[in-house]
């Protein structure tokens, strides 16, 4: 059975079930201690879907989030990307480069 490593160990968190994680963890569908780690693929699909649908209420836009939510999801995104970049992740690169 594929499971997700979770957030932690990810290879450097914003990949796409990276991202997911920290929009859970936006959206407060999974508490912030949570790093989705073990969890099925089936199970991170539906977090996804809920996210998605959270999502398509502001366009897919962190601009057009509620002030409180927009200054969360910079909160959240800064520390991960700050993290990432300290594992290695270049933003200007692909996830398969």
């Amino acid at each position: 059975m594929n499971t997700y490593v979770g957030f932690n160990k990810d290879k450097h968190g914003m990949t796409q079930l990276g991202r997911i994680v920290l929009d859970g963890w936006l959206f407060g569908f999974i508490a912030e201690t949570e790093d989705c780690a073990g969890w099925d693929l089936g199970r991170m699909q539906g977090l996804m879907e809920r996210v998605q649908a959270e999502w398509d209420k502001y366009a897919n836009l962190p601009s057009r989030l509620p002030p409180e939510l927009r200054e969360r999801h910079a909160a959240i995104y800064a520390k991960a990307m700050d993290q990432a970049r300290g594992k290695g992740w270049d933003p200007e690169l692909g996830d398969d480069e």
